[in-house]
């Protein structure tokens, strides 16, 4: 499949996806979902890859759904709104369970679904001018494609009701003082330092890692 609105490179066994819509924060649209479900079942179906690093192109990460796009959602009633809540959800899910180390670099802005998708890699480093937070509340929403879970198990439940109830957007270092990113890396810096890590994590046996992300996982 050729993607409009992602690219897909190779660094060796390394996978690198990007996000690519700079001029919307890389933002997305139905078919920027579809092509990132695609892209997700190619990642989980190629046996020559030992890890992948997913990144955005420009100055953000990625500032989650279009809001322009969401407009339309009030047209399609709940039903047809809970469907496509469902069909993001499966994508963070279907992410989530890759039997492969992933890596989000966060780049810049990881705002809502955004930062719902870092959640569902396995690490995330982030650049220090990147910003992070859930302002769903801000338009009647909460981070309902996994984002509220995914939170907690990682920062704790009082810290994860701070972001999500107030809604705030926090610097790169204070995620990496409450546990939301791993590692804090000047701008220069983050691709090598990520591609450096997940070289690492290359070399390492495959099925041992991939035991051990469905062991942890389920925990």
């Amino acid at each position: 499949m050729a993607y409009e609105f992602l690219k897909l490179e190779r660094d060796g066994a390394v996978a690198v996806l990007t996000l690519n819509r700079p001029a919307s924060f890389n933002s997305w649209n139905a078919k920027m979902r579809e092509e990132l479900r695609d892209a997700v079942r190619g990642l989980a179906g190629d046996d020559s890859l030992r890890a992948a690093v997913i990144t955005g192109e420009g100055r953000a990460f990625s500032a989650g759904e279009d809001v322009r796009g969401m407009q339309g959602l009030a047209d399609i009633g709940t039903r047809g709104f809970r469907r496509v809540a469902r069909e993001i959800h499966n994508v963070f899910d279907e992410l989530e369970s890759i039997e492969l180390p992933v890596i989000a670099a966060i780049n810049g802005v990881a705002a809502g679904g955004g930062l719902e998708l870092a959640l569902s890699c396995d690490f995330r480093f982030a650049a220090d001018t990147a910003k992070l937070g859930f302002p769903e509340n801000k338009v009647g929403l909460i981070p309902g494609s996994g984002g509220c879970s995914r939170l907690v198990k990682l920062i704790g439940l009082a810290k994860a009701k701070r972001l999500v109830m107030s809604g705030e957007m926090v610097p790169a270092r204070r995620a990496l003082e409450i546990g939301l990113v791993e590692e804090v890396f000047a701008p220069d810096r983050l691709m090598p330092r990520t591609l450096e890590f997940a070289r690492q994590l290359a070399s390492k046996a495959p099925l041992a890692l991939g035991l051990a992300k469905l062991v942890l996982n389920a925990c």
